[in-house]
C-alpha cells in the first residue's frame, strides 16, 4: 500500500506547479498606480491569512516559502498548528525530529495529532510529543508501523492523566496488538466495553473513505473480534434483520473482515449462497450485483470504488471490464 517514489515525485511536482501558479499577490490592475512599471508588488490580501488555519501541513510549509508575510504568519501564528494532520506525500518522510519541530509550533496547545502511514515515527518520538502537549484529545495513528503497542499505551497513559481525557484513538494497522494491550488502553481511557455500548462501524463507510479512517463517536477504532478473538476493526451489519440482533450477547454477523465476508457496496454480511462474482476482486451481494452496470462481454459489474477501471465500448453503450479489454487486445 506504500506509494512509490515515482508517484510521490509526480505529486510533488504537481503541487509545486500549482503553488507557483496560485494568484497569491493582488492583480496589477487592482493596485494603485498600476500604470507605473516601477510599482512594487503589494502584500498578500488580508483574507488569505485566514485560509492558513485550514490548510494541511504540507501546503502550510509550501505557503511559508511564498513570501515573508506568509512565512511570518505560518511560523508565528499558533492557530494553523493546533490540529496537525500528516498524510501522503509527507508521511513517508516524517521523522521524529521533523514531527517535534512541527508540533512545537502549537506551543503545547496541540488538540489533534493525525499521523497516517508515518512509518518512521517511533515510540520515543510519539511520547515526546505527548508529554509536551497534554491537551491532545484526538490521536490517530493508523498504519504507523514504527510504533509498538507498548509505545501506544505509554502515550495514552500520559494523555489520559489530564482532565480533558483522550476522546478519539485510532491505532488500526499497528503490529502485534493483543487483547491485553486493548484492555490496558480501555483502563487508561476509563472505558468498560461490556457496559459502554460503542457506536457501530459499517464496512462500506470505512472502505469508501479515502483516508481509511473513521470519524465516528467511538473512542477507539479497533476492538476484539467476537469470532476470532483477535484485535482488529470490528464491523457491524447494516441489514435490518441483523440490526435487530444487535442487543444479543453474540451477534452472528458482527466481526472483522477476515471472519465475515461483506459486500463492498452496502456493507452487509454475505453468505456463500448469495456471493456474486465481480469484475474487481471485491465481494458483492446479490442485490447490489443486480443493480450495478455490467461489462458488455462477461456480464460482471465493478463496485463503485473500482468503476474507474472501466473501458468504453466502441460503437455501443455500456463498458468493457479490464480483463475483457486485455483479452480483446491479445486476440487482435
Amino acid at each position: 500500500m506504500e506509494i512509490s517514489h515515482f508517484e510521490e515525485h509526480q505529486k510533488d511536482e504537481a503541487l509545486g506547479v500549482s503553488m507557483q501558479t496560485l494568484p497569491i499577490l493582488p492583480s496589477l490592475d487592482s493596485r494603485p498606480n498600476s500604470s507605473n512599471p516601477q510599482a512594487e508588488p503589494g502584500p498578500p490580501h488580508e483574507a488569505l491569512f485566514f485560509v492558513l488555519a485550514y490548510l494541511p501541513v504540507y501546503e502550510l510549509i509550501n505557503m511559508s516559502e511564498v513570501c515573508m508575510s506568509f512565512r511570518d504568519a505560518v511560523n508565528k501564528d499558533v492557530l494553523p498548528w493546533l490540529d496537525i494532520i500528516i498524510d501522503r506525500p509527507l508521511s513517508s518522510r516524517l521523522s521524529n525530529e521533523i514531527l517535534w519541530e512541527i508540533t512545537t509550533k502549537a506551543n503545547g496547545r496541540l488538540r489533534a495529532l493525525v499521523l497516517r502511514n508515518c512509518q518512521k515515527i517511533t515510540n520515543d518520538g510519539l511520547q515526546r510529543v505527548a508529554e509536551k502537549n497534554p491537551f491532545i484529545t484526538k490521536l490517530h495513528l493508523p498504519a504507523c508501523t514504527g510504533l509498538t503497542p507498548e509505545g501506544i499505551i505509554r502515550a495514552v497513559n500520559t494523555l489520559s492523566h489530564h482532565q480533558n481525557n483522550l476522546k478519539s484513538l485510532q491505532i488500526n494497522g499497528i503490529y502485534n496488538i493483543k487483547k491485553e494491550h486493548v484492555e490496558t488502553i480501555f483502563s487508561h481511557l476509563k472505558m468498560n466495553p461490556l457496559q459502554q455500548k460503542l457506536p457501530p462501524i459499517l464496512y462500506h463507510h470505512y472502505r469508501s473513505s479515502s483516508s481509511r479512517s473513521t470519524e465516528s463517536d467511538r473512542i477507539i477504532d479497533v476492538g476484539i473480534c467476537p469470532q476470532c478473538n483477535e484485535v482488529r476493526m470490528v464491523f457491524d451489519c447494516p441489514r435490518e434483520t441483523c440490526r435487530q440482533m444487535r442487543g444479543q450477547l453474540f451477534e452472528i454477523c458482527r466481526g472483522c473482515n477476515f471472519c465475515i465476508p461483506r459486500c463492498e457496496e452496502c456493507g452487509g454480511c454475505v453468505c456463500a449462497e448469495e456471493l456474486e462474482e465481480a469484475a474487481c476482486p471485491d465481494i458483492l451481494c446479490s442485490n447490489c450485483w443486480l443493480n450495478l452496470p455490467k461489462c458488455n462481454y462477461c456480464n460482471k459489474p465493478y463496485c463503485k470504488q473500482h468503476s474507474n477501471q472501466q473501458f468504453s465500448s466502441p460503437g455501443c453503450t455500456g463498458f468493457i471490464c479490464e480483463a475483457c479489454h486485455m483479452t480483446a487486445l491479445v486476440d487482435s
